[in-house]
């Protein structure tokens, strides 16, 4: 069993985690501690980048010889393969490490295997030590594993009233610059940023984090089915990456040097008018590109589009104290008409952000291949 000493370095392990979410895709974030054999933290560190070197090894170098006949705290079971980096588990032999705690098996078919490998040269290993704290900050790795698609939190700011703008179609700012920050660094933890074409017609976003220093700048994607996006859009500029998404026979003429996927449509309208793009492509596409991580800003069109496709995991709402009584809801069709089927949430925090409250939620009732 884990002592209170383990205990402490796997929270500070997770805590050290969570520095780089957002540039470590398509790898999980991964934090580690090491204690000597007297219980001393004499070593810890990050995966701070793909690539890079893991956490890991982060940590025993900063340990060096001490780190033999010691512990160590890591908040994803060991890797077994050689990747752009050799097995974690292997390292971890050879600094001659007495014992691995780690938090949460890797279930990655292609790098797990860490546990066996160190119990077979003789290690202690224990799993399973503040699992779900761990698996709260790895989350989008994780669900990209389990469900073969990238992690998505749906975000939007509303009124008191669900309106998400006024009437006349003016939406800023409804929300504080508290909470507009806050968006920002929900923006930096994700590996992509995506609108609708209504959003980009509407408030011509750029979509790039601002105000937090030595970000990787997510990919900003804009669902266009028909292409409408103008080479003036601001999210065409050289602030970060961006992908439109059109559909298959969209004509992007106008569009020649802008990264361009096609796919399918979701469905047909009145009058045979395509009306979206199929969200399990579009999730497939960015998946394929190495993102594991979304933040959905698009309008209620967008959003409701995703909520029919169950590909919502997370919602945040900043609700503002403001009535409007007219104007567009923050959730359009979702495929929902009767009580029975809607979508119920269970609420996992709410804060306050200047005047604003933050409320996070979640599907109260699991993907399936989430339940292990």
């Amino acid at each position: 069993m884990a002592t209170a000493t383990e205990t402490d370095a796997m929270r500070r392990a997770v805590a050290l985690s969570g520095r780089a979410l957002g540039d470590t895709a398509p790898n999980p974030v991964v934090g580690c501690v090491i204690l000597d054999a007297e219980g001393v933290r004499v070593g810890e560190g990050w995966h701070q980048r793909a690539g890079g070197p893991h956490a890991e090894v982060h940590a025993l170098f900063a340990a060096g010889e001490r780190a033999r006949g010691g512990t160590a705290l890591v908040t994803l079971e060991p890797c077994n393969h050689t990747g752009r980096t050799g097995p974690c588990a292997q390292a971890l032999i050879e600094a001659g490490i007495a014992r691995v705690v780690y938090a949460v098996a890797d279930p990655n078919p292609s790098a797990s295997g860490g546990a066996a490998t160190l119990r077979a040269a003789g290690v202690d290993v224990e799993g399973g030590l503040l699992r779900a704290e761990a698996e709260a900050v790895n989350i989008a790795w994780l669900t990209s594993v389990r469900l073969g698609r990238p992690y998505v939190r749906w975000k939007y700011a509303a009124t008191m009233d669900g309106r998400i703008a006024a009437a006349d179609g003016t939406s800023r700012w409804i929300s504080s610059a508290d909470s507009r920050a806050d968006v920002h660094r929900l923006r930096a933890e994700s590996d992509a940023v995506v609108v609708g074409s209504g959003t980009l017609r509407a408030d011509d976003p750029h979509l790039a984090v601002r105000g937090i220093d030595g970000v990787t700048q997510p990919l900003r994607v804009v669902v266009d089915t028909h292409a409408r996006t103008t080479v003036d859009a601001r999210v065409l500029d050289d602030a970060a990456p961006t992908l439109i998404a059109v559909g298959k026979d969209a004509d992007t003429a106008h569009l020649p040097d802008v990264d361009v996927v096609r796919l399918p449509y979701a469905a047909t309208g009145q009058g045979g008018e395509r009306t979206g793009l199929d969200v399990t492509a579009l999730l497939a596409e960015l998946h394929g590109r190495g993102v594991r991580s979304v933040l959905l800003e698009g309008g209620p069109t967008l959003a409701g589009a995703f909520v029919a496709a169950g590909a919502v995991d997370t919602v945040t709402a900043y609700l503002a104290p403001v009535l409007l009584g007219a104007g567009p809801h923050a959730l359009a069709d979702a495929g929902i008409s009767t009580l029975a089927q809607a979508l119920r949430l269970d609420v996992t925090d709410v804060a306050r952000l200047g005047p604003d409250l933050r409320v996070t939620a979640v599907p109260a009732v699991p993907h399936p291949t989430q339940e292990s």
